[in-house]
């Protein structure tokens, strides 16, 4: 799972503590892998699952839109982590953005809020 990272620690480990549910969940190796401010990097986390011989790696971004990181950043990394290990599968999904499950987890957000209109 590659999120952009944060220099809030507590951040960061939300998307540690997400990718262990997820790998949990899938029964799958996940890696918490950051763009900035966190480790391991991309590099670091695909080294990793690499030595523990994984032979494919699929990026999930933990981004909600196709914006500046995912069409600037992410496509030289993981060309660079293809050139490093030669024989690697990588493949990214989309952002979150655009899945049905999103516009639920908005709603409930924002009925998980009291509104008193007739204050």
């Amino acid at each position: 799972m590659f999120a952009h990272g944060s220099r809030v620690q507590s951040a960061n480990d939300a998307v540690r503590t997400v990718a262990a549910e997820l790998g949990r969940k899938g029964d799958f190796r996940v890696e918490a892998a950051f763009l900035e401010l966190g480790t391991p990097d991309l590099e670091g986390a695909a080294a990793r699952l690499v030595s523990e011989g994984v032979d494919s790696i699929t990026v999930i971004p933990y981004f909600l839109t196709l914006g500046l990181h995912m069409e600037r950043d992410l496509p030289p990394l993981m060309q660079k982590i293809s050139n490093q290990h030669n024989g690697l599968r990588i493949a990214v999904t989309p952002p979150l953005d655009g899945h049905p499950a999103l516009l639920q987890a908005l709603f409930d957000r924002a009925m998980s809020v009291s509104h008193s209109t007739n204050s």
